[in-house]
């Protein structure tokens, strides 16, 4: 099932979906949400390359204390992204862009995320990354505790947990979807 919604934003700053779809477009890219229940799909593509994908989050909005999660389960770029001219990170503001829109819609309070540890060199990367978005950091997942143990089976791993409000995010992420003047 395929969702894209051109939702009413709150404020005048907050991207709406179609202002998101029409940026990611005018650089040359298609980017589809596919969800289902709770779960959802964004997929990047280069317009007119269906078959080439670029990039894919993954994750599921569900319920908590305070008000729904958006959680990341992952984002990954393919080595296709390599011979784009704009840099993997510039892929994944599109990318996220469209996943915390979505979360918006779905009446979403914060999103949080797992900064996998895979190699320290790029750990460091993607945490410096997701702060420049406007993520937080919230807890270390290193195996240490009985918390890490939870906190693995979720994430499937080590690394770095991060949270961000989803409006802040949207806020801060929205001149750059907003048509200029």
């Amino acid at each position: 099932m395929v969702h894209l919604m051109a939702s009413m934003s709150t404020s005048p700053l907050i991207p709406s979906m179609s202002e998101i779809l029409a940026t990611s477009n005018a650089q040359g890219l298609r980017i589809h949400l596919s969800t289902f229940g709770p779960f959802f799909r964004v997929r990047a593509h280069r317009s007119g390359d269906a078959a080439a994908e670029l990039g894919r989050a993954e994750g599921v909005i569900r319920p908590w204390i305070g008000g729904k999660v958006l959680h990341l389960e992952s984002m990954r770029m393919s080595r296709a992204t390599l011979e784009l001219d704009r840099s993997i990170f510039g892929l994944g503001l599109f990318l996220g862009a469209v996943v915390i829109r979505h979360g918006f819609d779905q009446g979403c309070v914060r999103a949080e995320l797992l900064a996998i540890n895979d190699t320290p060199l790029y750990h460091s990367k993607l945490v410096r990354f997701y702060k420049r978005m406007g993520f937080r950091v919230v807890h270390e997942v290193d195996g240490s505790s009985m918390e890490d143990l939870a906190h693995m089976l979720v994430w499937g791993g080590k690394g770095t947990k991060m949270e961000a409000q989803i409006e802040n995010l949207l806020v801060k992420w929205g001149k750059k979807f907003k048509p200029q003047d």
